[in-house]
């Protein structure tokens, strides 16, 4: 995390042990008026884990590897360039954030705009996540988890981005700015479907969209949605990235993946289709 990163977001930042504000205190050292400190690692990023937070879903070194190289392809930059066409304002949240590709591009259209408050937070459980986020010198890059109290105060983003990845109704709504907006990226049945069975994906669920309605009901109907569906001509490594970048990491030997992805054409046509959602708070 650059100085200008972080000095940009500290103060939309809260304490993970007490929520309260947090203020540098020294070089390197950021910490609460109770007392609780934290250190800024060497890579830029900053780690604010509270006594009941978890890190071990967090992805390991090669899945954030295989992330850098997919995404860095471009196949999907339209579902990136959508969002940033829905930020309307910074400061902008993004849960999940692995290495902040999507907040960047959202932070690159708010500057495009003319916004003033075009900086961001990146939280995302993994560290080797948070060291690529850090290199944007407009993010603060933290080490969080997503299923405990975030470690930001209430009511300060302007945008919450949540793209596949996990998200807290209760936590969103908390942090939200009462005009603010929060902008949900889930996959529809036939993303990834030609591949899905043959590299060991696992499957979505109908339904999906459905429940996220129902989950942020509080923040009533979504103000806009739309499904997003193209045509990526995907190389075997690419699909070999693709599948190690995401929890099917998890499951599936590399040996097993190098077999199936060995048997497949080159390059494989594959559906990318997912649907943005945008609620509005207020």
């Amino acid at each position: 995390m650059s100085a200008a990163g972080l000095d940009a977001v500290l103060p939309l930042l809260a304490c993970p042990h007490c929520a309260q504000s947090l203020n540098r205190q020294g070089s390197g050292v950021v910490g609460c008026v109770n007392g609780h400190r934290f250190d800024i690692a060497r890579q830029g990023y900053l780690s604010l884990l509270g006594s009941r937070s978890r890190t071990d879903t967090g992805d390991s070194a090669d899945m954030v590897q295989a992330r850098v190289t997919f995404l860095g392809a471009g196949h999907y930059r339209p579902i990136a360039e959508h969002i940033a066409a829905m930020v309307a304002a910074g400061p902008v949240l993004e849960i999940g954030a692995g290495t902040g590709y999507y907040l960047g591009v959202a932070l690159d259209g708010l500057r495009d705009k003319g916004s003033g408050a075009a900086v961001g937070i990146a939280l995302d459980a993994s560290r080797y996540a948070a060291r690529r986020a850090a290199a944007d010198p407009r993010v603060g890059s933290i080490v969080a988890d997503a299923w405990s109290r975030l470690p930001v105060r209430d009511g300060v983003s302007s945008t919450v981005l949540s793209v596949f990845a996990p998200r807290d109704p209760a936590e969103i709504a908390r942090v939200l700015a009462p005009t603010g907006r929060l902008i949900v990226v889930t996959p529809e049945p036939d993303h990834l479907a030609e591949i899905r069975s043959a590299v060991g994906l696992l499957g979505v669920d109908a339904g999906k969209t459905d429940r996220l309605d129902d989950a942020f009901g509080g923040l009533g109907q979504p103000m806009k949605r739309r499904q997003l569906r193209a045509a990526m001509n995907l190389t075997r490594g690419d699909i070999a990235a693709l599948v190690r970048m995401g929890p099917a990491a998890r499951h599936v030997r590399g040996d097993q993946l190098q077999a199936a992805v060995a048997e497949l054409a080159e390059p494989t046509t594959v559906t990318m289709s997912v649907t943005v959602s945008v609620f509005a708070a207020g």
